[in-house]
């Protein structure tokens, strides 16, 4: 009996054995649903290294990466890539607080009530809505992590061309992408948001770097910085200054991931991309 029951038995145990193993399993993901997983595209918005010396919580995302500096309640810096896909027009602005990162590290929106009348500044994206609205998570860009309080003549004026610029540039038919990392710097007192208690310092300045390809090394590369003070009509050209200069000033360190002594040269010399910009020429300076 036993034996004629096995014998029926085998060819079952075998059948399932065959299916199990022909069979494919679908992944499990963390949402508990078993469904076949897309797999994202990695994620590189600083091609060789995004600044270090930042302190606080790093957030990488497809529209930019950036480090959060929980004491000035704004970035250390963000860093993005734009191409010829990136770009959208008509975005809205819908600020928002940043729910990946602590409370008591970033502000609300309610933080910034009164602070347009009583110190004449934006709400400044540091990667900017026209240049990442295209990508799929174009709503982080206006997460108050992305933000700063800039001042309204240089939001609209030099600094709105410098972002036109570097647009436009990634348009062009031998650039397949133009990489940018911009930050704060804390160099003077320019005052407190009004409408809120939270301790915060509201930037001095800006420094920004931008360069096309996928290094810098080709010397297709320029560096900025501008104060809060710069007027509306003032020229982004005449702010050229070397990627030593903001390091100096940051304390930050940038382009890592290049060797040494290429750094070395690349960030003593002003590089040739504003001419692509609309600069006129210059020497090169070293500092």
């Amino acid at each position: 009996m036993q034996g004629m029951l096995k014998a029926k038995l085998l060819p079952l145990l075998v059948l399932l054995l065959v299916t199990a193993c022909t069979t494919p399993q679908k992944p499990f993901d963390v949402s508990g649903r078993s469904e076949h997983l897309q797999q994202a595209q990695p994620i590189d918005n600083c091609s060789v290294g995004c600044p270090s010396g930042g302190i606080g919580l790093t957030l990488n995302r497809q529209a930019y990466t950036l480090n959060n500096n929980g004491s000035t309640k704004f970035a250390n810096w963000v860093a993005y890539k734009i191409t010829k896909e990136t770009s959208a027009s008509g975005r809205p602005r819908n600020w928002k607080t940043d729910p990946d990162v602590p409370a008591g590290e970033t502000l609300n929106p309610v933080d910034y009530k009164g602070a347009s009348v009583a110190l004449k500044i934006n709400r400044g994206h540091q990667a900017n809505l026209a240049s990442m609205g295209g990508v799929s998570d174009w709503q982080t860009l206006n997460y108050l992590t992305n933000i700063t309080p800039q001042k309204t003549d240089l939001n609209q004026g030099a600094w709105a061309r410098l972002e036109d610029k570097e647009r436009n540039l990634s348009k062009a038919p031998d650039v397949d992408a133009v990489y940018v990392a911009t930050g704060p710097l804390y160099e003077k007192n320019i005052g407190s948001l009004p409408g809120t208690n939270k301790i915060h310092t509201i930037p001095s300045g800006y420094w920004k770097v931008i360069f096309t390809g996928s290094t810098p090394a080709n010397g297709l590369y320029a560096a900025f910085i501008m104060e809060q003070s710069t007027p509306r009509s003032a020229n982004f050209c005449d702010f050229q200054v070397t990627v030593n200069e903001i390091e100096e000033r940051s304390g930050l360190t940038l382009w890592s991931g290049l060797p040494q002594d290429v750094q070395a040269n690349l960030k003593s010399k002003r590089g040739q991309l504003p001419q692509k910009i609309g600069c006129a020429s210059t020497a090169v300076s070293t500092d």
